[in-house]
């Protein structure tokens, strides 16, 4: 389980226990997420739940998006492991809301799901239904923030999605802020966040997109004291060994007293060090699992 991320993290990190968000600002990127995330939880044995606006796609054209093809996904409809809905049917069954009464049944979801020999139950949810009812931005963070207990223990995980043209940018920092996870709105996506010591990289891009991000953030004037920059790739994919090599040469064209460290999983980790990055002193490797086992992530 990821508790209160620092920065948004890609959808494949999402864990039984988790309380996340994602802001959408179009329907492709959306649906790219939403596939990541059904098919992801599948693989995992898990039962996923797309519940969405009564506006969106029919039932049988979401199958068929989300199964891209594979037969995964439909096979899986089929026999009860993906199930699609309105998310009116959850939150409005009678025209009304009743929060304890939709706590109640996230819950039995929840119990049905394990009950069914499934690890976990995995929903996502188109808030689109609160403006659809007229809510304020008060009222639906009040309801985000009240559900906590759905997530202990953890067999349930919830990814909210919300689209930016239909709320406030007030109404998107207090989902933010409520919570725990974020959810990057791409599946290849770099993030930088630049400080007067250096920059943090974060996300997954294509070799040319991270080959051009990393070229500019580390570009520096001599006058410059020594700089820390920080790359997370613990969620990047298909970071092959040109990747891996260019990572290398970038690192070792730093001044010496530069540091840039690289947090991935193992496997890259045994790329890089095989390439020889113990030869790069600017170049530090932070291995993802040990850095949440020291911290205590499950």
């Amino acid at each position: 389980m990821i508790e209160h991320a620092a920065a948004p993290v890609h959808v494949e990190h999402l864990r039984p226990g988790d309380h996340a968000c994602v802001e959408f600002d179009d329907v492709e990127s959306r649906w790219e997420v939403l596939t990541a995330f059904a098919q992801i939880g599948l693989a995992r044995g898990e039962r996923v739940m797309l519940l969405l606006d009564p506006d969106d796609l029919d039932d049988a054209a979401t199958v068929a998006r989300v199964d891209d093809g594979t037969g995964v996904a439909a096979g899986a409809h089929e026999h009860g492991h993906l199930v699609v809905a309105r998310n009116t049917s959850l939150y409005f069954p009678d025209g009304r809301f009743d929060a304890d009464r939709t706590r109640r049944a996230y819950a039995a979801a929840t119990q049905q799901t394990v009950d069914d020999g499934h690890h976990a139950l995995r929903v996502a949810v188109s808030m689109a239904w609160a403006p659809r009812a007229g809510w304020s931005d008060d009222e639906l963070m009040a309801w985000e923030g009240s559900a906590e207990h759905l997530f202990r223990p953890a067999r349930f995980a919830a990814l909210c999605w919300y689209d930016r043209a239909r709320f406030s940018e007030h109404m998107l920092a207090g989902a933010r802020e409520i919570h725990p996870v974020h959810v990057l709105d791409r599946l290849s996506m770099l993030e930088v966040t630049r400080h007067p010591g250096g920059a943090r990289i974060a996300g997954s891009g294509s070799r040319e997109e991270l080959t051009r991000v990393l070229t500019d953030v580390l570009a520096r004037g001599p006058e410059q004291s020594p700089l820390h920059f920080e790359l997370d790739l613990a969620g990047a994919r298909d970071v092959d060994a040109h990747c891996a090599w260019m990572l290398i040469d970038l690192a070792g064209a730093l001044p010496p007293a530069d540091r840039l460290v690289v947090r991935c999983d193992r496997s890259l980790e045994m790329v890089l060090r095989g390439l020889g990055a113990d030869a790069v002193p600017q170049l530090e490797l932070a291995v993802a699992s040990d850095l949440n086992d020291a911290a205590g992530v499950a």
